[in-house]
C-alpha cells in the first residue's frame, strides 16, 4: 500500500461511486512512489478526499529524505544532506486539476478538522496538506510555525491560489507560511463523466447491487 493508497480509492469509487472515500498518506509515499497516482487523480477529479501528513521525513524507516524535505537536511542516509529543492505539493495539485485544496497545521486540531470537514463535503477531488512534527528525525516545522497565517474564506481563482502557494517554498525559513483553503471549485467529477458510473450513483447501487 505504501504509495499506492489513491489508486486503492479510486478502485473502491469504481467499485460503488455512492461511497465516500476519504484516504491518507505521508509526504514520502505520496511524492515518491506514488507521484503519478497523485497527479492523475487530481486530473480525474473524482468525488473523494485526499490528506498528506507532511513532516518532510520518511519517519518510520529512520527519517531519510522525502521530496518536500528541505535543502540541506541530514540523515543516515544522506550524511552530506539533500542536495535537491523541494517540491510544492500545492501548486502540483492546482496544475494538476485538484478541485479542492487546502493546508492546515495538525496542532490546530478546531481548524484542522472544519478543513478536513470542507474537504468530504465537497463534490470533487479535494486534498489537505497537514502540516506536522517529526519529534525524532525532523522537528523543523517548530522553526516555521510563528511564519504561518490564516488565509480569510473568500473565493480565489487559479492565479491567485498558486501565488499564495508560492509563498512558501518549503526550504526556506523566511517568509509566510499560508494556511487555509487556497482553492474550490465545482466541476464535472470523473462519476459524471463515465455513464456507466453516472447510472450507478442515481440508482443508488454499486456493481454488485444492479439486477442482471
Amino acid at each position: 500500500m505504501h504509495g499506492r493508497v489513491l489508486p486503492t480509492m479510486l478502485g473502491i469509487k469504481l467499485g460503488n461511486p455512492n461511497l465516500s472515500v476519504i484516504g491518507f498518506a505521508g509526504d514520502g509515499d505520496t511524492y515518491s512512489e506514488g507521484m503519478e497516482h497523485f497527479i492523475h487523480a487530481c486530473r480525474y477529479n473524482a468525488d473523494m478526499a485526499f490528506l498528506v501528513f507532511d513532516n518532510r521525513a520518511f519517519s518510520l524507516t529512520t527519517g531519510q529524505s522525502t521530496p518536500t524535505s528541505p535543502l540541506g537536511y541530514k540523515n543516515k542516509a544522506e550524511p552530506l544532506g539533500e542536495f535537491n529543492f523541494p517540491i510544492n505539493p500545492l501548486k502540483l495539485a492546482l496544475v494538476s486539476g485538484a478541485t479542492f485544496v487546502a493546508r492546515c497545521n495538525a496542532k490546530d486540531m478546531n481548524e484542522t478538522s472544519r478543513i478536513i470537514e470542507q474537504a468530504v463535503k465537497h463534490r470533487g477531488f479535494a486534498f489537505v496538506e497537514l502540516l506536522e512534527d517529526c519529534l525524532i528525525f525532523n522537528p523543523s516545522i517548530k522553526e516555521v510555525e510563528g511564519k504561518m497565517y490564516k488565509l480569510d474564506e473568500k473565493k480565489r481563482g487559479m492565479d491567485e491560489a498558486m501565488k499564495i502557494a508560492g509563498e512558501w517554498d518549503y526550504n526556506s525559513k523566511s517568509g509566510k507560511i499560508p494556511l487555509g483553503i487556497f482553492y474550490r471549485e465545482e466541476k464535472p467529477t470523473l462519476e459524471d463523466k463515465w455513464p456507466q458510473l453516472s447510472d450507478l450513483k442515481k440508482k443508488k447501487v454499486g456493481w454488485k447491487g444492479l439486477e442482471k
